[in-house]
């Protein structure tokens, strides 16, 4: 057993100090001992894949990061884990939990996923070893881990037994009062814009200084016809994951962020608004692109029409928020968001469809996180 103080400190000298993460009975002395560590940053997630794409968006920023789950949840980290850190080229040191380890009694729902932990991370390619249960193994099993991590680029796992932390208590906290934000609202009618004519919009009115960062389909790929700079990254997988890694981003760096999502995509990521209004980057502005249906797949329905994303966003703690349906009221309520503090969250309804014979970005996803991650560090030394 080993104390969450000694593994804190061991992993700060290999340059861990960005966590983020989803509870577990067998993680609390180690989550408890970074949220009293006032030099590290802890962010809880609500689900795991939100958390992985946070660490995504930290580590560009120019954090080493560390996600911290229950193996339970592992599943909800599978997507992201592949398609953003995988092609992206991102590592993050995972500790996940051994629940359902066999031959030590556990609630039923851990037994399948106790059996077929290590497996699971070798079958989607994350090189992993035990947790370490003693003082002595604390130092050749980071080391080992962040050489790993440094010569493959990618995510590497410690898997935690039962009782490998000693217990530490949690400091007290106080609670942060909720804030009410504000919202504009658009009351035009007529023929919805398309994604196009507002992504030409947001262009002429952003400046060479913001870092954007597009959802995967065709957000990212009509982005990339109108402008390709070394500011944007384009998501081409992990969907929903977008405001998560904004998040990441935006808590590292002074510079304005804004993340181009999708209704689908924020749909089934809802949980990152709550997570975005909680820890509040002044710095953030989240759009949401809705044009009612899974564009890349059909045009099949979503289910936004019924939703109202700007009110969600004002409930889950979001400074400023607004609704349009007309690129005029798109330009007011870009004015509205940059006088006030964010995170600031603009729902656009557009029309569905998309440019016609629509191309993908010609730069590797590997190529545009290098990119991007050089112009947030730029970013550091002004």
């Amino acid at each position: 057993m080993i104390s969450a103080r000694d593994f804190i400190a061991e992993a700060g000298r290999h340059g861990f100090d960005f966590f983020t993460g989803v509870p577990c009975s067998f993680l609390t002395p180690l989550i408890n001992g970074v949220l009293n560590d006032s030099a590290l940053s802890y962010v809880g997630a609500a689900s795991e894949g939100e958390a992985v794409a946070i660490a995504a968006g930290a580590f560009l920023a120019g954090r080493q990061s560390v996600v911290m789950c229950q193996n339970s949840g592992l599943g909800n980290a599978v997507n992201p884990l592949t398609s953003l850190n995988a092609p992206f080229r991102i590592p993050t040191l995972l500790i996940t939990t051994w629940r359902g380890q066999p031959g030590l009694p556990d609630e039923p729902q851990h037994a399948v996923m106790g059996l077929i932990t290590q497996d699971l991370l070798s079958l989607i390619g994350v090189e992993h070893a035990p947790f370490p249960a003693s003082a002595a193994d604390l130092a050749p099993t980071l080391a080992l881990a962040a050489e790993r991590m440094r010569d493959r680029e990618l995510p590497y796992a410690l898997v935690m037994a039962q009782g490998s932390v000693a217990d530490e208590v949690l400091a007290p906290v106080s609670p942060t009062p909720p804030v009410k934000g504000r919202r504009f609202d658009d009351a035009a009618t007529g023929p919805l814009p398309t994604r196009f004519a507002v992504l030409e919009r947001f262009r002429a009115g952003t400046d060479d200084d913001t870092a954007v960062i597009a959802t995967t389909g065709k957000c990212g790929r009509e982005l990339f016809t109108l402008a390709d700079r070394r500011q944007h990254l384009y998501q081409v997988g992990s969907m929903g994951g977008a405001s998560a890694m904004g998040l990441g981003v935006a808590l590292n760096t002074a510079r304005k962020v804004v993340v181009l999502d999708g209704d689908g995509a924020a749909l089934m990521k809802l949980g990152n608004l709550a997570t975005i209004g909680a820890y509040a980057p002044a710095n953030l502005l989240h759009i949401v692109l809705d044009n009612g249906v899974h564009d890349s797949t059909g045009g099949q329905a979503t289910v936004s029409a019924s939703v109202d994303f700007a009110g969600v966003a004002v409930a889950c703690g979001y400074r400023f928020a607004a609704s349009c349906r007309s690129l005029e009221g798109f330009e007011r309520a870009m004015d509205q968001a940059r006088l006030q503090p964010g995170p600031a969250l603009i729902h656009v309804r557009i029309a569905p469809g998309s440019l016609a014979k629509l191309g993908r970005p010609t730069v590797a996803p590997h190529e545009v996180a290098c990119r991007f991650r050089d112009f947030l560090a730029e970013g550091q030394k002004r």
